[in-house]
C-alpha cells in the first residue's frame, strides 16, 4: 500500500493531470495546477528586452524584473546548441519562461582560457548578439555579479541562480551565489560528485536560508505523472521504470570515461530521484534489493585515456521498501536505436495494466522534424524542451510568490541527497552481486 506521504504527493499530481483540459479552455482559472498552467502561459506570452542603465556599474548585473519577473543568473553556459546551460538561456531569452528574465550569464572557460578556441569563438559571437538584443550581461566569474537595485525607486525583486556548470564545480559555485545574496538556487543534477559534498552544500544553503531546487525533469514529465495516477488508484500494484539510451556498444569505452561517476549517478539518477520523491526510497527505508542477473551486465573497459573503468552496460533490479512499495528499474545505455526513450509501467498480479512512454508518437514526429531543421542542436533538447520550460516556470513562480517549501512536483536538494545516497549504496552492492 502507498504511504500517506506518497498519497499526498500523488494527489497533487492527479490534480495536475486532470486540471490540464479545463486550463486550456480557461487560462485565467484559479486553482489550476501550476504544471498544467505553465504550458499554456509559455505559448501565449513573450519576453521583453531587458532594461539598461548608463549610470549602473558593470558589476551591477541584476536588473530588476519587478513583481512579475524573477531575475535569473545562469552560471555555466557552454557552447551554443550543445551546452545544457545555453539551452536554459535560450528558453528564457526567447520568452518561453514568462516569469523569468535572464540578467547575467557566467561562463568561466569561454570568456577566459578557452576564448580563442573554435567553440569559444562560437560562444562569444552568440554572447555579443545576446548583449545587443536583450541587454544580458556576460561575466567570467560570479565575483562580477551583485544583487542590487537599479535605483531607490526600483523595488528589489528576487534573484534565482541557475547553476548548470561542471558537477565538480557546483559546491564552490553554490556558496558563491548564496554569498552574493540570491533568493534561491536551481541546481542541475546530480548536484555534486559525492554525497558528502552535496550534504555540505545543503547545510550551507539551509544555514543561509536559501532554498535549492533541482533540475530533475522527469519529476514533471507527463509519462511519469500518468503512471503515478494509475498506481495511486490501484492498491497492490507495482511500478517499473525503463530508461534506454542510444549508445552503440563500441561507444561504451568513451561513455564510461566521460561519465566516470558511474551509471547510477548519471543516467539512472533521474529514476532514483523519482523513487526518492514519490516512493519513499532512501537507504534507510530499503528492505531488499533483487538484481536481475539475466538482464544486467557489468563491464570493465579501457577509455580513450588508457585508463580502465568498471560500470554497467545495463542494469535491472527491484527495490522493496519497508513501507511495502515495490519498484523495478531497467536502465540500458544501448537499449534504443532511435535516440532513447523512457517508459513507466504499472502492473498488478504479474499483469501489465498501464504503460506510458516518452517520446510518444507525436513527440517523436516533432523531434524528427526539429532535428532535421537544426541538425547541430543536441536532439535531447527537442525531446525534453517542455520539461525544462516547466521546471524553470515552477521555480521562478515559486520564488516570486515567496512561498515556503518547494514548487509542485520539483525535487529539492533533500531529494538529491537521498537519490545520490541510494546511488552510492546500490553501485557496489549490484556490481558485487552481478559479478558472482
Amino acid at each position: 500500500s502507498l504511504s500517506p506521504t506518497m498519497m499526498r504527493s500523488l494527489l497533487v499530481l492527479v490534480a495536475t493531470t486532470t486540471a490540464a483540459a479545463s486550463a486550456v479552455e480557461q487560462p485565467q482559472q484559479t486553482g489550476v495546477s501550476t504544471i498544467s498552467r505553465s504550458k499554456i502561459i509559455l505559448s501565449t506570452q513573450q519576453s521583453q528586452p531587458l532594461r539598461s542603465s548608463a549610470d549602473s556599474p558593470v558589476s551591477v548585473l541584476c536588473l530588476r524584473g519587478g513583481a512579475t519577473k524573477c531575475d535569473v543568473w545562469l552560471i555555466g553556459c557552454g557552447v551554443p546548441k550543445r551546452g545544457m546551460g545555453w539551452y536554459h538561456a535560450k528558453q528564457i531569452l526567447e520568452g518561453d519562461v514568462p516569469t523569468a528574465t535572464l540578467t547575467a550569464v557566467v561562463e568561466p572557460w569561454f570568456l577566459g582560457g578557452g576564448k580563442e578556441s573554435p567553440p569559444g569563438q562560437t560562444f562569444n559571437s552568440w554572447a555579443d548578439e545576446m548583449k545587443s538584443k536583450y541587454g544580458t550581461a556576460f561575466c567570467q566569474s560570479v565575483d562580477e555579479l551583485e544583487v542590487t537595485d537599479l535605483a531607490p525607486a526600483d523595488p528589489q525583486g528576487p534573484t534565482l541562480a541557475l547553476i548548470s556548470g561542471r558537477t565538480a564545480d557546483n559546491p564552490r559555485l553554490l556558496k558563491e551565489v548564496i554569498d552574493k545574496g540570491v533568493s534561491a538556487v536551481y541546481l542541475e543534477k546530480p548536484g555534486a560528485p559525492t554525497v558528502s559534498e552535496l550534504e555540505e552544500m545543503r547545510e550551507y544553503a539551509k544555514k543561509k536560508g536559501v532554498p535549492v531546487y533541482m533540475g530533475y525533469n522527469k519529476n514533471v514529465t507527463p509519462y511519469v505523472r500518468k503512471a503515478l495516477e494509475v498506481a495511486m488508484k490501484t492498491p497492490g500494484s507495482t511500478t517499473t521504470y525503463v530508461h534506454n539510451n542510444a549508445y552503440k556498444v563500441d561507444e561504451l569505452p568513451e561513455c564510461f570515461e566521460r561519465n566516470a561517476e558511474g551509471m547510477l549517478k548519471n543516467m539512472a539518477i533521474h529514476e532514483l530521484a523519482l523513487l526518492a520523491t514519490y516512493w519513499g526510497v532512501t537507504v534507510d527505508n530499503i528492505k531488499s534489493v533483487k538484481p536481475d542477473a539475466e538482464f544486467s551486465q557489468v563491464l570493465t573497459l579501457t577509455g580513450p585515456s588508457g585508463k580502465k573503468f568498471t560500470d554497467f552496460h545495463k542494469v535491472g533490479f527491484t527495490i522493496e521498501t519497508k513501507d511495502g512499495n515495490v519498484i523495478t528499474l531497467y536502465i540500458d545505455r544501448c537499449g534504443s536505436d532511435s535516440g532513447g526513450n523512457s517508459i513507466a509501467i504499472v502492473s498488478k498480479d504479474g499483469k501489465e495494466i498501464f504503460r506510458a512512454e516518452t517520446p510518444d508518437e507525436q513527440l517523436q514526429k516533432h523531434v524528427k522534424k526539429a532535428a532535421k531543421a537544426d541538425p547541430e542542436m543536441m536532439p535531447y533538447f527537442f525531446l525534453q524542451s517542455d520539461d525544462y520550460k516547466t521546471l524553470k516556470q515552477l521555480a521562478t513562480e515559486h520564488v516570486l510568490s515567496g512561498g515556503e517549501g518547494a514548487p509542485e512536483g520539483m525535487a529539492t536538494i533533500d531529494i538529491a541527497v537521498d537519490a545520490l545516497k541510494v546511488a552510492e549504496y546500490l553501485t557496489p552492492l549490484l556490481q558485487k552481486a552481478l559479478s558472482k
